[in-house]
Protein backbone atom coordinates (compact mmCIF):
# COMPACT_ATOMS: atom_id res chain seq x y z
CA UNK A 1 0.00 0.00 0.00
CA UNK A 2 0.91 3.65 -1.05
CA UNK A 3 0.39 6.74 1.69
CA UNK A 4 -0.28 9.43 -0.03
CA UNK A 5 0.48 12.94 1.73
CA UNK A 6 -0.81 16.21 1.03
CA UNK A 7 0.74 18.86 3.74
CA UNK A 8 -1.25 21.71 3.62
CA UNK A 9 -0.56 25.49 5.53
CA UNK A 10 -3.76 24.12 7.99
CA UNK A 11 -4.17 20.45 7.95
CA UNK A 12 -2.21 17.37 6.72
CA UNK A 13 -4.48 15.31 4.53
CA UNK A 14 -3.55 11.26 4.31
CA UNK A 15 -4.56 8.79 1.96
CA UNK A 16 -4.23 4.96 1.75
CA UNK A 17 -3.48 3.93 -1.90
CA UNK A 18 -4.46 0.65 -2.66
CA UNK A 19 -5.04 -1.12 -6.42
CA UNK A 20 -4.95 2.33 -7.57
CA UNK A 21 -8.28 3.14 -5.08
CA UNK A 22 -8.13 5.58 -2.34
CA UNK A 23 -9.27 3.31 0.54
CA UNK A 24 -9.08 5.73 3.11
CA UNK A 25 -8.42 8.96 3.89
CA UNK A 26 -7.62 11.32 7.53
CA UNK A 27 -6.35 14.52 8.57
CA UNK A 28 -3.73 15.84 11.04
CA UNK A 29 -3.59 19.54 12.10
CA UNK A 30 -0.47 20.86 10.24
CA UNK A 31 2.21 22.25 12.97
CA UNK A 32 5.79 23.08 12.69
CA UNK A 33 5.96 22.87 16.45
CA UNK A 34 5.64 19.11 16.75
CA UNK A 35 8.69 16.81 16.53
CA UNK A 36 9.09 13.67 14.32
CA UNK A 37 8.33 11.44 17.17
CA UNK A 38 5.40 13.44 18.28
CA UNK A 39 3.96 12.70 14.17
CA UNK A 40 5.19 9.18 14.55
CA UNK A 41 2.90 8.47 16.95
CA UNK A 42 0.17 10.88 15.57
CA UNK A 43 -0.07 8.50 12.93
CA UNK A 44 0.09 5.06 14.27
CA UNK A 45 -3.48 4.61 15.33
CA UNK A 46 -4.54 5.38 11.92
CA UNK A 47 -1.71 2.94 9.96
CA UNK A 48 -1.88 0.05 12.66
CA UNK A 49 -4.07 -2.16 10.57
CA UNK A 50 -1.64 -1.04 6.98
CA UNK A 51 1.46 -2.74 5.53
CA UNK A 52 3.22 0.48 3.89
CA UNK A 53 5.47 0.14 1.13
CA UNK A 54 5.87 3.57 0.04
CA UNK A 55 4.87 7.09 0.93
CA UNK A 56 4.35 10.28 -1.60
CA UNK A 57 4.80 13.72 -0.29
CA UNK A 58 3.08 17.20 -1.78
CA UNK A 59 4.21 19.81 0.34
CA UNK A 60 3.88 23.75 0.56
CA UNK A 61 5.09 23.76 3.99
CA UNK A 62 8.79 22.59 3.67
CA UNK A 63 9.24 22.47 7.80
CA UNK A 64 6.43 19.77 8.24
CA UNK A 65 7.90 18.09 5.43
CA UNK A 66 11.33 17.29 6.95
CA UNK A 67 9.41 15.90 9.80
CA UNK A 68 7.56 13.71 8.56
CA UNK A 69 10.01 11.99 6.31
CA UNK A 70 12.07 11.98 9.84
CA UNK A 71 9.01 10.12 11.29
CA UNK A 72 8.56 7.65 8.18
CA UNK A 73 12.06 6.61 7.71
CA UNK A 74 12.60 6.01 12.04
CA UNK A 75 9.05 4.71 12.13
CA UNK A 76 8.28 2.40 9.04
CA UNK A 77 11.73 2.39 7.26
CA UNK A 78 10.93 4.20 4.42
CA UNK A 79 12.62 7.36 2.34
CA UNK A 80 9.19 9.01 1.54
CA UNK A 81 9.04 10.25 -2.30
CA UNK A 82 8.35 14.24 -2.60
CA UNK A 83 6.98 15.77 -5.55
CA UNK A 84 9.15 18.46 -7.17
CA UNK A 85 10.69 19.78 -9.88
CA UNK A 86 11.12 17.74 -12.68
CA UNK A 87 8.58 14.84 -11.54
CA UNK A 88 6.55 13.65 -14.84
CA UNK A 89 3.30 15.38 -14.63
CA UNK A 90 2.04 15.07 -17.86
CA UNK A 91 0.34 18.70 -17.06
CA UNK A 92 1.13 21.89 -19.44
CA UNK A 93 1.97 25.05 -16.89
CA UNK A 94 0.51 28.51 -18.68
CA UNK A 95 2.73 30.81 -15.80
CA UNK A 96 5.09 33.54 -16.19
CA UNK A 97 7.33 31.22 -13.75
CA UNK A 98 6.38 27.73 -13.75
CA UNK A 99 8.53 26.29 -11.01
CA UNK A 100 6.76 28.87 -8.82
CA UNK A 101 2.78 26.81 -9.28
CA UNK A 102 2.46 24.87 -5.62
CA UNK A 103 2.42 21.34 -6.06
CA UNK A 104 -0.60 21.33 -4.51
CA UNK A 105 -2.13 23.64 -7.73
CA UNK A 106 -0.46 20.94 -9.76
CA UNK A 107 -2.13 17.65 -8.09
CA UNK A 108 -5.58 19.64 -8.02
CA UNK A 109 -5.43 20.10 -11.88
CA UNK A 110 -4.04 16.90 -12.52
CA UNK A 111 -7.17 15.28 -11.00
CA UNK A 112 -9.38 17.56 -12.44
CA UNK A 113 -8.25 16.24 -16.08
CA UNK A 114 -9.45 12.99 -15.02
CA UNK A 115 -12.96 14.03 -14.82
CA UNK A 116 -13.47 17.02 -17.55
CA UNK A 117 -11.11 17.98 -20.42
CA UNK A 118 -12.16 21.78 -19.24
CA UNK A 119 -13.03 22.61 -15.68
CA UNK A 120 -13.10 25.03 -12.93
CA UNK A 121 -11.47 23.86 -9.63
CA UNK A 122 -12.14 25.75 -6.47
CA UNK A 123 -9.90 25.01 -3.59
CA UNK A 124 -11.31 25.98 -0.18
CA UNK A 125 -8.24 25.44 1.63
CA UNK A 126 -5.71 28.12 4.09
CA UNK A 127 -6.52 30.26 0.68
CA UNK A 128 -9.05 29.86 -1.82
CA UNK A 129 -7.86 29.37 -4.96
CA UNK A 130 -9.53 29.42 -8.52
CA UNK A 131 -7.64 27.29 -11.05
CA UNK A 132 -8.70 26.76 -14.67
CA UNK A 133 -7.67 23.64 -16.86
CA UNK A 134 -8.53 22.92 -20.32
CA UNK A 135 -6.62 20.57 -22.53
CA UNK A 136 -4.57 19.03 -19.79
CA UNK A 137 -3.21 22.30 -19.24
CA UNK A 138 -3.34 24.82 -16.27
CA UNK A 139 -4.76 27.99 -17.91
CA UNK A 140 -5.20 30.56 -15.00
CA UNK A 141 -5.58 31.27 -11.70
CA UNK A 142 -7.03 33.27 -8.98
CA UNK A 143 -5.91 33.19 -5.26
CA UNK A 144 -8.18 34.96 -2.91
CA UNK A 145 -8.29 34.81 1.34
CA UNK A 146 -8.84 31.38 2.83
CA UNK A 147 -12.41 31.20 4.93
CA UNK A 148 -10.43 30.43 8.18
CA UNK A 149 -7.34 32.88 8.42
CA UNK A 150 -10.31 35.26 7.13
CA UNK A 151 -11.79 35.11 10.12
CA UNK A 152 -9.01 34.94 12.39
CA UNK A 153 -8.23 38.68 11.37
CA UNK A 154 -11.18 39.59 11.69
CA UNK A 155 -11.58 38.17 15.30
CA UNK A 156 -7.79 39.65 16.40
CA UNK A 157 -8.29 43.10 15.14
CA UNK A 158 -11.98 43.41 16.40
CA UNK A 159 -11.47 43.48 20.03
CA UNK A 160 -15.37 42.90 20.75
CA UNK A 161 -15.44 40.01 18.69
CA UNK A 162 -16.22 36.31 19.81
CA UNK A 163 -14.08 33.34 18.46
CA UNK A 164 -17.31 31.53 16.75
CA UNK A 165 -17.80 28.02 15.36
CA UNK A 166 -17.47 27.54 11.40
CA UNK A 167 -21.57 27.01 10.86
CA UNK A 168 -24.53 28.48 8.48
CA UNK A 169 -26.71 30.11 10.61
CA UNK A 170 -30.35 29.85 10.36
CA UNK A 171 -30.78 33.12 8.28
CA UNK A 172 -28.52 35.87 6.24
CA UNK A 173 -29.88 38.90 8.52
CA UNK A 174 -29.78 38.17 12.29
CA UNK A 175 -29.66 40.43 15.44
CA UNK A 176 -26.71 38.55 17.84
CA UNK A 177 -23.07 38.99 17.08
CA UNK A 178 -22.77 35.32 16.98
CA UNK A 179 -25.14 34.48 14.10
CA UNK A 180 -23.86 37.65 12.72
CA UNK A 181 -20.68 36.76 12.67
CA UNK A 182 -21.24 33.43 11.01
CA UNK A 183 -23.59 34.73 8.16
CA UNK A 184 -20.92 36.78 6.88
CA UNK A 185 -18.10 34.46 6.82
CA UNK A 186 -20.14 31.23 5.47
CA UNK A 187 -22.83 33.75 3.45
CA UNK A 188 -20.32 36.07 2.31
CA UNK A 189 -17.68 33.59 0.98
CA UNK A 190 -20.99 32.03 -0.72
CA UNK A 191 -21.65 34.40 -2.21
CA UNK A 192 -17.85 35.47 -3.24
CA UNK A 193 -17.48 32.06 -4.98
CA UNK A 194 -20.85 32.67 -7.14
CA UNK A 195 -19.37 36.25 -8.11
CA UNK A 196 -16.24 34.55 -9.16
CA UNK A 197 -17.59 31.58 -11.10
CA UNK A 198 -20.08 33.86 -12.88
CA UNK A 199 -16.85 36.59 -13.30
CA UNK A 200 -14.62 33.72 -14.79
CA UNK A 201 -17.28 32.27 -16.89
CA UNK A 202 -17.78 35.41 -18.58
CA UNK A 203 -14.10 36.37 -19.62
CA UNK A 204 -13.69 32.82 -20.96
CA UNK A 205 -17.51 33.31 -22.90
CA UNK A 206 -17.86 29.85 -21.06
CA UNK A 207 -21.04 29.81 -19.80
CA UNK A 208 -21.37 26.07 -19.09
CA UNK A 209 -18.26 25.56 -17.80
CA UNK A 210 -17.82 22.72 -14.96
CA UNK A 211 -17.39 23.28 -11.51
CA UNK A 212 -15.48 21.34 -9.09
CA UNK A 213 -15.14 22.49 -5.33
CA UNK A 214 -12.52 20.56 -2.66
CA UNK A 215 -10.32 21.77 0.19
CA UNK A 216 -10.96 21.19 3.75
CA UNK A 217 -13.68 23.78 3.86
CA UNK A 218 -15.59 23.14 0.58
CA UNK A 219 -18.30 20.90 2.42
CA UNK A 220 -19.10 24.19 4.76
CA UNK A 221 -19.08 26.86 1.52
CA UNK A 222 -20.39 24.98 -0.92
CA UNK A 223 -23.81 23.93 0.09
CA UNK A 224 -24.44 27.59 0.50
CA UNK A 225 -23.80 28.39 -3.09
CA UNK A 226 -26.08 29.13 -5.95
CA UNK A 227 -23.54 28.24 -8.73
CA UNK A 228 -23.24 24.38 -9.56
CA UNK A 229 -20.76 23.21 -8.20
CA UNK A 230 -19.49 19.25 -7.74
CA UNK A 231 -18.15 18.28 -4.59
CA UNK A 232 -14.54 16.41 -4.85
CA UNK A 233 -13.03 16.18 -1.28
CA UNK A 234 -10.05 14.33 -2.02
CA UNK A 235 -9.14 16.07 -5.32
CA UNK A 236 -5.58 16.59 -4.53
CA UNK A 237 -5.41 12.92 -3.39
CA UNK A 238 -6.56 11.59 -6.75
CA UNK A 239 -3.77 14.05 -8.40
CA UNK A 240 -1.12 12.90 -6.28
CA UNK A 241 -2.13 9.12 -7.00
CA UNK A 242 -1.73 9.76 -10.62
CA UNK A 243 1.54 11.84 -10.32
CA UNK A 244 2.42 8.86 -8.21
CA UNK A 245 1.69 6.27 -10.76
CA UNK A 246 3.77 7.91 -13.70
CA UNK A 247 6.93 8.30 -11.69
CA UNK A 248 7.02 4.27 -10.41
Amino acid sequence: MVLLVDIGNSNVTFGILENKMIKRTFRLVTSTDKSADEYGLNLAPFLKDYILNDVFICSVVPVVTSLLKKAFEKYYNISPKIMGVGMKTGLKIHSDDPKSVGADLIADSIAATLHYEECLVIDLGTATKFLYIKNNALDGVVIAPGVAISTKAMISHAALLPNIELVAPKKVLNTSTIPCMQSGVIFGFASMLDGMIDKIKKELNKPNLNVIGTGGLAKLIIPNCNANIELKEDLILEGLAKIYEKNS
